[in-house]
């Protein structure tokens, strides 16, 4: 295998490179198309912004995505004669899951579709979490669900986790949708981790996925990072979580008799730490208060950064620094034993709580302020 790596490399820059272009050449041309005027979220909408920005990112990244894995058949189908050895021994086993591949893309598509939907004609939250579970069981009796080990093996309680892990995605990148390019950030940070922590066991059908995401994102986050021209939207986010979710349980971190210890399986806790807070804390807080879960709050972990004086971008930048520094753990897993895992995940929870004490201080500091003007007010 050390042999065939510059090949598998190369490969996979290709595979980036191309999903890049792609997305970066798609963005201006969706942002001047007359017939997406509808696909605008107005101000004082869900997302709570001052001018009028188009919901077409998940469109962009759609077609990105969907483009990249078309043109990449193509050109394997067409060039495998002459690709080099490395590269075209593996080509057989990629079009033995094309079956997989499509079932994934055309569930994303639909929840695409879906949250297309719901930010045009909005609709109550059960309803929606109803589609998102009804696809994410569909894919789950596709086949594609996760692999439990030991006494609880059983293929329905990993389809029932399946499930679960999927939905928890979708919703988690939505709640992440609140400020400029942060869904898209975490998203792309998220899928170059698992990729790379996924080739390090010796898969390979995942990380090229992962990969053709990563590129489709870095392009769609160049027009989502402030000042945004576009957003993704509930279409957007949800394509994004679900093909962040399916790609996690159809790859692999962990084989039977390698010499990499099973602590690799909790890569994903580590690369997700921030999206899980984040929805940890939003849920937390609409369950206290008894409220729907629909609408702009002012009080995401972003939003309250603002009340200690960072800008948006700035408190963009800090959550993903956050993700990446909670995410980069996720490489070393394999090579750990149990006290180093647990060293590794107590750094990380160190990090979540940097950013939750961030937010108490802002909260705090929000409420100081408030209370003085009420103040002012009385006088």
């Amino acid at each position: 295998m050390p042999q065939e790596r510059p090949h598998l490399f190369a490969a996979a820059c290709a595979l980036f490179l191309l999903s890049l272009g792609l997305s970066v050449s798609i963005g201006p041309l969706a942002l001047r198309r007359r017939s997406f005027a509808t696909l605008v979220d107005f101000p004082g909408g869900s997302l709570a912004h001052r001018v009028a920005v188009p919901l077409v990112g998940g469109l962009v990244l759609w077609l990105s995505v969907a483009g990249s894995l078309a043109l990449s058949a193509v050109t394997f189908f067409l060039t495998r004669s002459v690709l080099p050895e490395a590269i075209s021994r593996y080509v057989d086993g990629l079009w033995y899951r094309s079956g997989e591949l499509l079932l994934i893309l055309g569930l994303a598509t639909l929840l695409l579709i879906a949250g297309t939907l719901a930010d045009l004609f909005g609709g109550g939250w059960k309803n929606w979490l109803a589609v998102q579970v009804v696809v994410a069981a569909l894919l789950a009796l596709g086949g594609v669900r996760v692999s439990l080990f030991g006494p609880i093996n059983d293929p329905r309680l990993g389809g029932l986790v399946s499930v679960v892990w999927v939905v928890t995605l979708v919703n988690a990148f939505a709640f992440l949708d609140n400020l400029d390019g942060l869904a898209a950030g975490v998203g792309l940070i998220a899928s170059v981790l698992f990729a790379a922590t996924q080739a390090q066991v010796g898969s390979l059908f995942a990380p090229a996925l992962l990969l053709i995401v990563a590129g489709s994102l870095l392009g769609t986050w160049r027009y989502c990072r402030y000042p945004a021209r576009f957003f993704l939207g509930r279409g957007g986010t949800w394509f994004l979580g679900f093909l962040l979710g399916a790609t996690t349980i159809a790859g692999t971190y962990y084989r039977y008799g390698a010499h990499e210890n099973p602590n690799s399986v909790l890569s994903p806790v580590l690369v997700m730490a921030v999206p899980f807070y984040e929805s940890v804390v939003v849920l937390f807080r609409w369950l206290s208060e008894r409220r729907q879960p629909d609408g702009f709050d002012p009080r995401h972990d972003s939003y309250r950064l603002g009340e200690l004086g960072m800008s948006p971008s700035r408190a963009v930048w800090l959550l993903l620094l956050v993700s990446l520094g909670a995410g980069l753990g996720s490489l070393l897993l394999s090579r750990l034993d149990t006290f180093g895992t647990i060293v590794l995940l107590g750094q990380t929870a160190c990090l979540i709580g940097l950013v939750a004490l961030l937010e108490v201080s802002a909260l705090q500091r929000g409420l100081a302020r408030r209370r003085d003007q009420a103040h002012d007010l009385a006088r």
